[in-house]
């Protein structure tokens, strides 16, 4: 079982930014691919970001293409998120996923609120 510990949600004003953190211990972390996904109220859940591993294919919703930035540092078992330029329309629940191909199994941060005002 592979547990993820999100941090670094708030509430923040329009145009200000912050950055999510998420932690897995206990594993091997290079191995998976790592993303940030959330889910609006009324809203399905969403890809934002996705690395497949340091140095490989980074993907990103073109919503926040230019102003959000996935990086991860496998020494800390930890992957981050960059959030610039947040705009009200960012307010969401935010997700960490870890995918491991070898297994074909997802597994999931229990979430961390970003609030972003006008």
């Amino acid at each position: 079982q592979v547990q993820l510990e999100e941090s670094g949600g708030g509430l923040v004003q329009a145009g200000g930014s912050l950055r999510l953190s998420c932690a897995a211990p206990r594993v091997t972390f290079s191995r998976y691919a790592m993303s940030w996904h959330r889910q609006a109220p009324g809203k399905e859940r969403e890809l934002v970001a996705r690395i497949i591993k340091t140095g490989g294919t980074i993907t990103y919703a073109d919503s926040v293409k230019g102003r959000f930035t996935i990086s991860r540092d496998d020494a800390k078992n930890t992957v981050y998120l960059q959030m610039d330029n947040l705009k009200p329309e960012d307010t969401a629940v935010y997700y960490c996923n870890a995918f491991i191909s070898t297994y074909g199994m997802h597994y999931w941060g229990g979430g961390t609120l970003v609030t972003v005002s006008s």
